[in-house]
């Protein structure tokens, strides 16, 4: 295990004691800023790692108990797990997960989604948190806007309640992102 491969802290220990509190492989897919910062390096805080899936479903009830906001293990780092599950996600986003510190813990396995689906997951949202974010991605990864644009009309747009919304906002990002 090499150094590189670690998180920093506090989200190493955060993180470890999750591990030591499950018997068994268990998968976070996250979003949100914990994987902007610590896989794509964007020097902003965090108090959370956002999730969208906990796998297998064991694992989610033992790792929710001690790590949700409040619970022990936030207490203790003052950072916490947090199950979303109102965003919009795009529809094949487990095709593209990465893994983020492959190899760091013996149970524990944290699955970033991919830089366009996290794009797309603020897109509802849409704060400025969420349009710096993209932003960031947007020069850092960088993102191809037609990419971008395709899997918005083809995986996200018909999960949306109000496309005509999304498409007003889709069409401003992919201003603000070309400049």
């Amino acid at each position: 295990m090499s150094s590189e491969s670690l998180p920093p802290e506090p989200w190493h220990s955060f993180l470890r004691d999750l591990d030591e509190a499950l018997q068994s492989p268990a998968r976070l897919d996250c979003i949100g800023g914990f994987v902007v910062t610590q896989l794509y390096g964007l020097d902003r805080p965090t108090a959370d790692v956002d999730v969208i899936e906990l796998a297998p479903r064991e694992a989610s009830e033992t790792l929710m108990k001690i790590a949700m906001q409040g619970g022990t293990l936030h207490r203790k780092h003052r950072i916490y797990l947090d199950r979303v599950g109102v965003a919009a996600i795009p529809e094949n986003y487990e095709e593209r997960l990465t893994e983020m510190f492959p190899g760091t813990f013996r149970h524990l396995r944290l699955m970033a989604l991919d830089p366009y689906d996290i794009s797309l997951s603020k897109l509802e949202r849409n704060s400025q948190k969420d349009r710096d974010d993209v932003r960031y991605l947007s020069r850092t990864v960088p993102l191809d806007l037609a990419t971008l644009q395709q899997r918005y009309d083809t995986e996200l747009r018909w999960q949306l309640g109000r496309p005509e919304r999304e498409d007003l906002t889709m069409k401003l990002w992919i201003e603000m992102l070309s400049e």
